[in-house]
């Protein structure tokens, strides 16, 4: 069965729905009972600190340290050589941490997925906990000086983290889950008018298109910024979010971004808001794409 096949499957599986809204329910409102620092630790898991996703970096350690455990164990059953036997043991235990933490990273991030992403990650981390169970096994079997049959749980723990880092490629290359959602086009070299500066209320965010792209308006003060109306996270509309002190909160998940630079101030973005450039002139609110990094002024400029 392909991927492409198993993910159909796994996405038309309707008997999951109660473990997926329970599960993610439940993970919510685990971090909404912290207040302020749950918010801190919940960012901090994201991976908002790093600038991208903490789980991607993590994965690596379990993946890394059981494919050099398989290889150990398969070069010590040839060569007999003890040293390889104690490697492997290592490794195993190494990667039996770092499956812990990309477990928590993991659950963090797909909080907030939902539709066929939310099945296919869910059933992601179900493979990924049955895989790490199996090297767990496989390492308390080691410790009693069972090692021929604790190979075999190895590799049986192998084959189903595969599988599971298969899935979690769909999460990503298909779904676009952990990637940037900016528009690929950065706008035009030239500014351009997109709304009249009457259309534009007091902090109240406002749609435009800018040659195609959505962009949302904010007016503060004297000044008007422009960003990217798709969140960086899951391509939330940040025009009907929320706008207070410099910052817009996207709707759909909660990522808070600076209306001056686009920097993420809250999670679960991870990624910065892509910004323009933007002036007034002559009453009309003009735009293009960012040529200039933004200091105190903003990313704004008057003209006459």
């Amino acid at each position: 069965m392909t991927t492409e096949n198993l993910s159909e499957v796994v996405a038309k599986q309707n008997w999951l729905e109660p473990v997926e809204t329970g599960l993610q329910k439940v993970v919510q409102k685990t971090f909404q009972a912290g207040g302020e620092t749950g918010a801190k630790v919940k960012d901090a898991l994201h991976g908002v600190w790093l600038g991208d996703p903490l789980h991607a970096a993590l994965t690596d350690i379990p993946i890394g340290s059981w494919t050099a455990a398989i290889v150990m164990d398969v070069s010590e059953t040839i060569t007999h050589n003890e040293k390889l036997a104690v490697g492997a043991d290592a490794a195993i235990g190494i990667g039996l941490a770092g499956a812990v933490a990309s477990a928590v990273t993991g659950l963090t991030d797909w909080q907030h997925v939902g539709g066929t992403p939310r099945r296919v990650g869910l059933v992601h981390g179900l493979l990924n906990l049955s895989g790490a169970a199996l090297f767990a096994v496989s390492w308390f079997m080691r410790r009693r000086n069972s090692r021929g049959p604790a190979k075999l749980v190895s590799a049986g723990g192998y084959a189903v983290m595969l599988a599971a880092a298969r899935l979690g490629g769909e999460l990503v290359y298909r779904h676009r889950i952990g990637t940037d959602h900016a528009p690929e086009n950065n706008g035009p070299e030239a500014f351009t008018a997109v709304a009249p500066l009457n259309d534009l209320k007091e902090n109240q965010p406002h749609r435009a298109e800018l040659n195609g792209i959505p962009i949302v308006l904010v007016k503060n003060g004297d000044n008007v910024f422009a960003l990217a109306d798709q969140c960086s996270h899951l391509g939330g509309p940040l025009s009907q979010g929320e706008c207070k002190n410099g910052t817009i909160q996207c709707p759909w998940h909660g990522s808070r971004f600076s209306i001056v630079d686009g920097q993420v101030l809250h999670g679960p973005s991870v990624h910065p808001q892509l910004c323009f450039d933007s002036r007034i002139h002559a009453g009309q609110v003009e735009v293009r794409r960012r040529t200039r990094f933004p200091g105190t002024a903003g990313n704004r400029e008057k003209a006459a």
